[in-house]
């Protein structure tokens, strides 16, 4: 395997550490020497070999790894991490969703991983190669840096805690900009957690220019060995359908551009392999408070389009909340691939706003999801995508749902009490809004005996609820 840079061309042996090209800065993608040989093997096999693999014992290739070929066959299997990420469910949404938006829609449940994000498809890839540097160099001590707004941090201290040894795990959170479960992760798998005032972006330079001078493991996904694990999502939507692709569209947000990026390659690997015969649609998702990538390809000329980074302002899809993702040339090489072979309407991308992102989390959560606020961006996408006619009511429409309801409860709880700050754009929306109601006060009750206030409390409730008797 050997490192490509996308900006100058030039490549790189794959047994350092490389994150951005020493020539000219540009990102760099992981290309397989020996792909062209994978297709001595057919289609048709290739698809039993990883059906087959779907009910192995073999640890090293029961989760993203049952795609080893696909990924990064240089590995020793001694080296590959399994924490129980990857096979993720997709869960189709409930009839009652489903005549409410006149959609077909289906999640990903990626927070079903086990720090309860995506983030760890590609750190179980990028750890898996950082312990077989570790082991090839004898290296005493290797430090671990990311910067975060709460799941790479999770996921990169819950792999490092597990590796131990020689790895330790620092990451850098925008102090404020992360919600307290979120923050609870990290500190809880024992890394060292840092924090500096600014967003994400401000974060990113600071460990940007740590990789760039001393000898510390980048995990953010300028790293390409975790873009590499996260194609694994591709691969599973794909076996998931059994193969086929048809009628099928994928929703991402954004971000930091490295989950789209992954996503396209794995498909568009399954495609050259000849183990799906058409690519599904693709559609990133930003929000209009971070919407670099929307604002390129809102320009309808290829020739006339120009990237540029944006000042954000607070999303509640915190991981999407970038104003300079550092995968967008990823994107761009990806997304002329993709349109190469399935054609423009193939990819796009879709601006949503606060309130639907938020409207959106808690209609699919209030119909039996547990989706995050990336994966309520996701929705809101779909349904854009719907009232612009870029996809079809018979269509299914996958939402990746990038980590789990549970770590955005703060942000649903500012949603049902009506109190986000003026910046954020949400208002509730009342038939959805939810609170709990006190059915009796702690002063009626010291009034009563215990007999008397389980009647009470039983009538109250049999009032409110409309009961009746037996």
């Amino acid at each position: 395997m050997e490192y490509f840079c996308l900006g100058c061309g030039k490549r790189f042996p794959a047994d350092e550490l490389y994150y951005t090209c020493p020539d000219c800065g540009g990102v760099f993608l992981l290309e397989n020497l020996d792909f062209d040989k994978l297709k001595e093997t057919s289609g048709e096999e290739w698809r039993k070999i990883f059906d087959d693999r779907a009910a192995t014992k073999n640890t090293a290739l029961r989760g993203i790894f049952r795609f080893y070929e696909l990924m990064a066959p240089v590995l020793e299997e001694k080296d590959i991490v399994y924490l129980g990420e990857g096979n993720t469910p997709i869960i189709e949404s409930s009839e009652n969703l489903g005549r409410a938006t006149r959609m077909a829609t289906a999640y990903k449940n990626d927070g079903q991983n086990p720090s309860a994000s995506f983030k760890d498809r590609g750190m179980a890839c990028a750890f898996s190669y950082l312990r077989s540097l570790v082991r090839a160099n004898d290296w005493d001590q290797i430090l671990t840096v990311c910067a975060s707004t709460g799941d790479t941090s999770a996921a990169a201290a819950l792999y490092a805690s597990y590796i131990g040894g020689p790895i330790k795990s620092v990451v850098i959170l925008p102090h404020g900009k992360v919600t307290p479960a979120q923050l609870s992760q990290p500190l809880g798998s024992g890394a060292t957690v840092l924090e500096v005032p600014g967003v994400f972006d401000d974060c990113m330079k600071v460990v940007e220019h740590l990789a760039d001078n001393y000898r510390v493991a980048l995990l953010n996904s300028k790293n390409s060995w975790r873009i590499l694990g996260q194609e694994s999502y591709a691969f599973e939507i794909a076996q998931w359908f059994d193969w086929n692709m048809e009628n099928k569209n994928i929703f991402v947000p954004i971000g930091n551009a490295g989950n789209i990026t992954a996503i396209m390659a794995g498909f568009l690997k399954l495609y050259e392999l000849e183990i799906i015969d058409e690519l599904p649609r693709m559609f990133g998702v930003q929000s209009h408070h971070a919407d670099p990538v929307y604002r390129y390809y809102s320009v309808e000329d290829a020739q006339q389009r120009a990237y540029k980074p944006v000042i954000v302002t607070p999303s509640v899809a915190q991981a999407a909340m970038i104003g300079n993702p550092v995968s967008f040339p990823r994107v761009k090489h990806f997304a002329e691939k993709y349109e190469a072979i399935a054609g423009e309407d193939a990819f796009h991308v879709i601006q949503v706003t606060e309130q639907q992102i938020m409207d959106s989390m808690i209609q699919a959560n209030r119909n039996g999801h547990i989706a995050c606020t990336q994966g309520g961006e996701s929705f809101a996408g779909a349904k854009r995508a719907r009232e612009l006619g870029l996809v079809a009511s018979d269509e299914l429409c996958i939402l990746d749902s990038t980590a789990h309801h549970l770590k955005f409860v703060d942000f649903q709880s500012m949603y049902f009490e009506n109190t986000f700050p003026a910046e954020f754009e949400v208002a509730p929306d009342q038939s959805l809004a939810n609170k709990p109601e006190l059915i009796i006060s702690p002063d009626e009750k010291e009034k009563l005996s215990p007999e008397e206030y389980t009647r009470a409390t039983a009538d109250k409730v049999v009032a409110k609820l409309g009961l009746q008797g037996k």
